[in-house]
């Protein structure tokens, strides 16, 4: 049994971009823990899209964050990097993951937060995730928004 917490957290309403807010409240709170975070995102344009969100989501915070692949100094720096490839090893504290199947190797985070959208295609690709994640030998936990 991996030592990985995996939670996921599923939107009540079918909104796209309250599965993205949710992301950025989850890198927030995660950063705000001291822990360095990925984020997994299923596009270059949904990378783009979120990138632009973490600056706007909430006007009583700010969360440092870059997309990845960025220059080293600029990776060691940033507490939360955003790719929608692979993410390096550096940004272990926790992993979002917005993409439709589960990372290829989840244990190496401490967390990993699947973000659910609410539409019936998101739901199904989740149940998927849910049963390889506990074929793998993890727990996970789930949390409707």
């Amino acid at each position: 049994m991996s030592g990985t917490q995996v939670d996921f957290y599923v939107m009540g309403a079918a909104d796209p971009r309250a599965r993205l807010t949710t992301a950025c409240r989850l890198a927030e709170k995660a950063f705000e823990q001291g822990l360095r975070v990925a984020v997994r995102t299923s596009s270059p344009s949904e990378t783009a899209e979120l990138d632009e969100l973490m600056w706007t989501f909430s006007d009583r915070s700010f969360v440092p964050h870059a997309v990845w692949p960025a220059e080293p100094a600029v990776a060691e720096a940033t507490p939360v990097l955003i790719a929608s490839g692979a993410l390096p090893d550096s940004h272990s504290g926790a992993l979002i993951n917005l993409a439709a199947e589960p990372p290829a190797e989840p244990a190496r985070y401490a967390r990993v937060c699947e973000v659910v959208g609410g539409d019936e295609d998101s739901k199904k690709r989740a149940r998927q995730r849910w049963r390889a994640y506990r074929d793998a030998g993890f727990a996970p936990t789930m949390h409707e928004l």
